[in-house]
């Protein structure tokens, strides 16, 4: 076979290697090898001196290799990592290899580069060790998506903790806007049901009258707040603006929740300016901003308290204070207090009804007249403090789509008669509504029935130890204690105790869950207000096993 039909033997550093080829080819290819690297290789001594440096280490760096050779290593280290060289050049004596150290070094013109740092020793003929190779790669790119992984998945943390949360306040509000409409709504319909009979004495019919009117007018108010809301949100609020003298709208919001706080035994103060300002602006919001204001003060501050409204000109703004000497606000739940539907307490043993809605419609009427409002506590049982400030030459966001509608009453009235009987059956009603307790109390006596009530748990649990009843009626939502203390509490005693005596919860938690979980505790039944009179006394007769007569 001739020289040209021969096959070529391969043109690789291993053929050549194995062909035994001299040290200064050897030292060729290495060099080749270094010079074209993407990684920055350089050599050093053990004192720390750079002794090579390759095209990799230049561009990493952003040093020519005859401005670092003979220079301290250190140049490339940040101050706040220096402590890293004696640690390697100690283990590099010990004769160690360090792979992979992902350290942070800095380039010439002062930023920061992440590397990967590979360091081997370099040993002598004696092998004793020299010098060290350091192989240093560039990790930014993953050092970021890293990042950037962290940051999302953090992001998604919050997200999914935020959905929580707004699921569950989304169920309790639910739970809250029910019991607080179906509340006033139970003694609405009940007093009605009451006087179409023609069942009431002369003297009670203003009395019921009276008392339909007052829970007619809470429950009005509730859906103007949440009506009110709604049009914020949408952007459909409208707003008649004027000037306006504050002193007018704050003493009209005073007169307003005047007879409450006499009620309550709660001292009204107020400190006006007699400087003479005007301020442009919808004098009903604004009247409606103080009166919210003052009713919650009212509401969190016991009786002998005070609250106190003050009124000046600070430079080119009015400031409004208002302030009480009530329960005050928990630090924590400062940065939410005019959040919708967000309250300090939401369970259903809560001492405060109401929807959360008064201080965010507060919130949103301020700032729509430019203005803004802020809230202060020193903590329990140190009073709040509510500012508002609104400028003299404020900016409006003014929606003429629509006057504001008030909600018109509706025909809920019942229309079957209840002529079931109760004879002589002894009931327990535990309610904290005074108008609740007296229509059932009304309501089961025509029926027959011997009914004795109860404003709360422990008086409802002393009253049935005293005298055993054959039914119990009791309400859920109550301060302190709720219906399910009072159920677990009855539950719990032996049977010759009473501990079986059949129980309804009548209440204005409504929902699936709320029946579920009231029938879990040990109710026999659950009726939702407002009840129909006469579903409330069938529901009695079939608890208690009786025959329903005519």
């Amino acid at each position: 076979m001739s020289d040209e039909q021969a096959p070529k033997q391969p043109d690789n550093v291993a053929a050549d290697w194995s062909k035994g080829q001299s040290p200064e080819l050897a030292s060729a290819w290495l060099a080749a090898i270094i010079e074209s690297a993407d990684d920055a290789i350089i050599t050093k001594t053990l004192q720390g001196v750079i002794t090579s440096w390759n095209r990799g280490a230049e561009r990493m760096f952003g040093y020519a290799a005859s401005e670092v050779i003979g220079q301290p290593v250190t140049i490339l280290i940040p101050d706040d990592h220096i402590d890293e060289e004696s640690a390697i050049i100690a283990r590099l004596r010990a004769g160690e290899h360090i792979e992979h150290y992902e350290t942070v070094r800095l380039r010439k013109d002062g930023t920061l580069v992440d590397i990967s740092l590979t360091v081997s020793p370099i040993r002598d003929a004696n092998n004793k060790v020299i010098g060290a190779s350091k192989i240093a790669r560039d990790i930014s790119q993953r050092k970021e998506a890293e990042k950037s992984l962290r940051e999302q998945s953090e992001a998604n943390k919050r997200l999914y903790t935020e959905a929580q949360e707004s699921t569950r306040l989304k169920e309790e509000f639910l739970a809250t806007v029910s019991h607080e409409l179906r509340t006033p709504l139970n003694a609405v319909l009940g007093w009605v049901r009451i006087l179409r009979a023609g069942r009431l004495k002369e003297a009670e019919v203003g009395k019921a009258l009276e008392t339909i009117e007052r829970n007619a007018r809470a429950q009005a108010q509730l859906i103007d707040d949440l009506l009110d809301v709604s049009r914020i949100i949408t952007g459909k609020l409208r707003m008649d603006v004027r000037p306006v003298d504050p002193n007018g709208f704050i003493e009209a919001a005073i007169d307003a929740v005047k007879p409450t706080a006499e009620a309550k035994g709660v001292r009204v103060q107020k400190i006006m300016d007699t400087g003479v300002v005007t301020v442009p602006g919808d004098p009903t919001r604004l009247q409606q901003v103080i009166w919210n204001l003052l009713t919650n003060a009212i509401k969190y501050t016991p009786r002998g308290g005070r609250v106190q409204v003050r009124m000046e000109r600070v430079g080119s703004n009015l400031q409004i204070v208002v302030a009480d000497s009530g329960q005050g606000i928990p630090q924590e739940f400062l940065s939410y207090v005019f959040d919708r539907f967000r309250q300090v307490d939401q369970s259903t043993s809560r001492h405060h009804g109401g929807l959360g809605l008064g201080l965010a419609l507060v919130r949103h009427l301020v700032e729509l007249h430019g203005g803004s409002v802020a809230a202060a506590s020193p903590g329990p049982d140190q009073g709040s403090t509510f500012t508002i400030v609104l400028p003299v030459v404020p900016i409006y966001q003014v929606d003429q789509a629509g006057a504001r509608v008030h909600p018109t009453a509706q025909n809920l009235l019942p229309s079957a008669e209840y002529t079931a009987r109760l004879d002589a059956l002894t009931i327990l009603i535990v309610d904290d509504e005074p108008d609740t307790r007296e229509l059932l109390k009304t309501s089961l006596s025509e029926c027959g029935a011997n009914v004795t009530v109860a404003g709360s748990v422990s008086e409802g649990f002393g009253t049935f130890e005293a005298c055993v009843p054959e039914i119990i009626i009791c309400d859920i939502g109550m301060p302190g204690e709720d219906g399910y203390d009072f159920i677990r509490r009855l539950r719990a005693l032996p049977q010759e105790s009473g501990g079986k005596v059949p129980a309804i919860a009548l209440t204005a938690y409504a929902r699936v869950e709320d029946r579920l979980r009231a029938l879990r505790a040990g109710f026999q039944m659950h009726v939702p207000k407002p009840v129909e009179l006469a579903e409330l006394v069938t529901v009695v007769a079939s608890v208690s096993g009786r025959s329903i007569e005519s």
